[in-house]
């Protein structure tokens, strides 16, 4: 989902795609730069680290499979919500590939890294969809998304689904022939799985409660994802009214696990607050996500490894990979497993700033 993130920094995060709030832009903050800097004391698995955006919000950073491409969505040139973005893997031949109406989210390479998939409101809103009412607390919209292809170069916009609700966070399978989503179509937050021309849609989850940003293990077996599903009558009752209102509070996620056609789901961490962002590592032994468990109230969202076996995992059980001060969030491995990107606010130029960025990932 979007935007959770900082809305000021990324509570938001814990549900989909996500991001924090930005900062103003000019033309040079849009500069490519991949100047080296330093990660923080305590960041031993991080180094050779590079920023590749600067400026506005910048998130949902995910690489094409060959590594020589990624997608993002951003704020940038003064937009007040998310359009989709290509760049090379070292920052340069950035483009705008979205067609600029309504807002974007969770952007995914397709096979042959020459068409984009992304969830778009283009059909719904000509501008950014209205922002929920303050008075209702930290809320996230579910905005009225649909799932689109295109192009590389921005040509040949497809529509891939049609439920006129919130439909997002898709991940294509590593073998390419599959798409494993989110969507509010059933009339809950859960997560679906189809082929890749839209085809042979599966449900996978069904306990009532948020399901989402879901991701393939590096072999195409098992999913991981974060949900949060009410405890009890008062709580689920809440979550259901926000539902109708086209809302969620995404402050409670764990994340789980689940073999690919949805059998066997697990919870694999037990920590409190928001856990989100979830990936593997190459060799499927491990899950990178982003939490603030440590803080659940803050805005300081870190970066961890937890077992891909784990269950009901506590702190101790994990590691943590990131000590920035605020934001670090969506990382994903590169292809040859040789670096981490992410996004985070780290070296901004104004409060709420969010940079994505590129390290050698040190395996120990």
């Amino acid at each position: 989902m979007n935007r959770l993130l900082s809305r000021s920094a990324l509570f938001a995060v814990a549900i989909a795609c996500s991001k924090p709030e930005a900062g103003t832009q000019s033309a040079s903050d849009l500069t490519p730069d991949t100047s080296n800097l330093t990660p923080l004391a305590g960041e031993t698995r991080l180094s050779g680290l590079r920023q590749l955006t600067f400026g506005g919000e910048n998130a949902e950073a995910y690489w094409s499979a060959d590594g020589e491409w990624i997608t993002f969505q951003s704020t940038r040139e003064g937009r007040t919500c998310d359009q989709q973005y290509v760049m090379r893997a070292d920052g340069s031949d950035l483009k705008q590939i979205s067609d600029g109406r309504g807002k974007t989210t969770c952007g995914w390479f397709l096979p042959g890294s020459d068409r984009v998939l992304f969830a778009s409101s283009t059909a719904h809103d000509a501008t950014c969809p209205a922002k929920p009412d303050p008075s209702k607390g930290y809320v996230w919209p579910l905005d009225t998304y649909d799932l689109y292809t295109v192009g590389r170069d921005g040509a040949d916009l497809k529509r891939l689904t049609n439920y006129d609700v919130y439909t997002a966070e898709a991940v294509v399978s590593p073998d390419g022939k599959k798409i494993v989503f989110t969507s509010l179509k059933d009339g809950d937050l859960d997560i679906y799985t189809m082929n890749v021309d839209g085809s042979d849609i599966r449900r996978l989850t069904t306990t009532p409660g948020y399901d989402g940003g879901p991701w393939w293990s590096p072999d195409g077996k098992k999913i991981v994802y974060r949900a949060h599903h009410p405890k009890d009558p008062t709580e689920l009752k809440q979550y259901q009214e926000l539902l109708k209102q086209g809302l969620i509070r995404p402050s409670k996620v764990e994340l789980f696990v689940m073999n690919a056609d949805g059998s066997n789901q697990q919870q694999i961490t037990a920590l409190g607050g928001a856990n989100f962002g979830p990936s593997w590592s190459p060799d499927g032994k491990q899950i990178i996500f982003s939490s603030n468990f440590a803080s659940p109230r803050s805005r300081n969202f870190e970066l961890y490894l937890v077992s891909a076996n784990d269950s009901m995992a506590t702190a101790d059980r994990l590691e943590r990979v990131t000590v920035f001060d605020s934001f670090d969030g969506f990382p994903m491995f590169s292809p040859d497993g040789k670096k981490l990107i992410f996004a985070s606010n780290r070296n901004a130029k104004s409060e709420g700033e969010t940079n994505v960025f590129v390290a050698d990932f040190n395996w120990k």
